[in-house]
């Protein structure tokens, strides 16, 4: 009985490194952490350019992985593309903008 009352906290001690271990991130997925971290880029993009009174946040899609944002869609001019990438890496986290935005 004694024996297995020490197990106990070296198991919740491996349990815990597991469960760290299982949320780091790989080349080709993000870990926990970086998932929160992106989903609150995403939408202080989104805030941005919404605000931003000379675009029109319904034709531009926002994607985040690892801090580099991917705007997509399609806008009226190469002013809304440009303010759009300016606007987004004017937001902080930020690492760096994809643009995949094409005219109307």
């Amino acid at each position: 009985m004694e024996r297995i009352i020490r197990l106990v906290p070296m198991l919740a001690v491996a349990m815990l490194v597991a469960m760290f271990v299982g949320c780091a991130s790989t080349e080709t997925s993000s870990g926990t952490g970086e998932y929160i971290d992106d989903t609150v880029i995403t939408a202080k993009v989104k805030a941005a350019i919404f605000n931003e009174p000379t675009l029109k946040s319904a034709e531009i899609n926002v994607e985040t992985y690892k801090g580099v944002v991917q705007l997509s869609g399609f806008v009226s001019s190469q002013a809304a593309i440009d303010t759009a990438v300016r606007v987004a890496r004017g937001v902080k986290g930020v690492k760096s903008v994809a643009n995949e935005m094409e005219l109307k």
